[in-house]
């Protein structure tokens, strides 16, 4: 006797993706207003899933014999290090960025790689025709015989095609427009991404097939959708950047096979997207030498240390609230230092404009860039410019004292093979650096801010 399927009514957050049994103006979960959407879940689905879990029972972790994990070289430095060596096969990966910042472009190329291995490749898109995906690849010449292209929207076909054509990798665009029949609600609902993700895991991991799909993003910047989304996929990454600029920078935020924090640098040119192997020629060469308020620090993200440029301008307000505007820093961050400036080197800023930024459109939180952005401040209100040979790290506490950073050793390392021939750095890293990476650049150890204007200026 077949078992009937029920459902009930529940209302689901559009921004985090929480449920409630009743609605009300405000989620009790993210507590914003006007959120909740109607939503029907269904009660006890049965064979929900098109694959079958194997049994299991419990067991000792000595009698674990764990398997190497297999990846697939894609021949991309930038791509194989952000995986953490390659992708790993029947892997869930996630893609989330801004609409035409270049996600469709990355897995179109990226599929023509793996389908040169040869590996059988199917690219589900839900928003384009197969007409336009094959203009596109054409334009940036993918060519194999192995890539298969599909538009369908709907799961259950989907499905269908892959049980068929028996896929090594699957690629879908995106999650937001699929949708399945036995879910009451329309594609892009917090209810249908959840089910339709759900199933696509059994569906990868139960056949040993590499996954690849693309989200779109909130106006916040996540990744839209419930939050189970990123929770279910092995892998999540953040396409960043401006559209109106070349630069592409992905970043990972959960790798289940490889590191986190991990970033590749890319340029969107007319050929598609080319890796960037040394990312910090690309961010400094267009800076000004001997520029009042412009100074280099370094970075690390991930295992990697990135030189970049800092930039500050201030200028004598003409309002009675003078105005602060901050690019790809943490906004709580300079307010904080500001204030710190004020107070210990006694600038007053508060009668002042000030606007800073990392130059070239990278978003940089790490607090090893809270004293180049503060000599930057300080060197555009007395309009003095820092040796351009100078490159600034270290962190300010509100005390005014300069506290040693993390992974000396490589930014040194990094500011040499740039050329750059002083560090002003925390005293207590300059120790921590042995005498054979200091040669051919002066360390100077510095506690305080006024000790670091001192070595800045002089």
């Amino acid at each position: 006797m077949a078992v009937k399927i029920k459902s009930k009514i529940i209302f689901s957050c559009s921004d985090c993706g929480a449920t409630q049994n009743k609605w009300s103006g405000q989620c009790s979960t993210c507590h914003n207003w006007n959120t909740l959407k109607e939503e029907v879940e269904l009660v006890n689905p049965v064979n929900r899933f098109l694959t079958e879990v194997p049994k299991s029972k419990p067991v000792t972790l000595k009698e674990v014999d764990p398997k190497e994990v297999h990846r697939i070289q894609t021949n991309v430095q930038e791509l194989d290090r952000l995986f953490g060596g390659g992708v790993t096969l029947a892997s869930l990966t996630l893609i989330g960025g801004d609409p035409g910042i270049g996600k469709s472009t990355l897995l179109l190329q990226l599929s023509n790689i793996m389908a040169k291995k040869p590996l059988k490749v199917l690219y589900v898109s839900g928003e384009e025709s197969v007409d336009q995906i094959a203009m596109r690849a054409r334009r940036l010449n993918v060519d194999s015989e192995n890539l298969f292209l599909l538009a369908e929207t709907n799961y259950n076909q989907i499905v269908t095609h892959v049980q068929t054509l028996n896929p090594d990798v699957l690629i879908i665009d995106s999650i937001q427009v699929i949708y399945k029949t036995d879910v009451a609600s329309s594609p892009g609902s917090p209810t249908q991404i959840r089910e339709t993700a759900s199933d696509l895991m059994h569906l990868s991991k139960g056949r040993g097939m590499t996954t690849f799909i693309i989200g779109h993003v909130t106006k916040g910047g996540e990744i839209a959708g419930p939050k189970l989304l990123e929770h279910l996929v092995d892998t999540v990454l953040y396409f960043e950047g401006d559209k109106q600029q070349n630069l592409r920078i992905i970043r990972v935020v959960k790798n289940r096979f490889g590191p986190t924090d991990e970033i590749a640098v890319f340029q969107m040119l007319k050929g598609g997207l080319a890796e960037v192997s040394c990312p910090s020629k690309l961010f400094l060469e267009e800076r000004i030498l001997k520029s009042p308020g412009s100074v280099v620090s370094s970075a690390m993200e991930g295992t990697r240390t990135i030189l970049l440029e800092v930039q500050a301008l201030v200028t004598e307000t003409a309002f009675a609230t003078p105005s602060r505007r901050f690019s790809g820093l943490d906004n709580n961050r300079v307010s904080l230092l500001l204030a710190v400036l004020e107070k210990k080197l006694k600038l007053p800023l508060f009668k002042c404009d000030v606007f800073a930024s990392v130059a070239g459109g990278m978003k940089v939180f790490e607090p090893a860039l809270d004293l180049a952005l503060i000599l930057a401040i300080a060197a555009s209100f007395k309009n003095k410019a820092i040796d351009s040979s100078t490159l600034v790290a270290g962190e300010v506490g509100l005390a005014g004292e300069v506290r040693a950073i993390q992974r000396i050793e490589s930014r040194v390392k990094e500011a040499i093979q740039m050329g750059f021939k002083k560090m002003i750095i925390p005293k207590r890293n300059v120790k921590g650096v042995s005498q054979d990476n200091q040669k051919g650049i002066t360390l100077v150890g510095v506690e305080t801010l006024d000790e670091a204007i001192q070595a800045a200026f002089n």
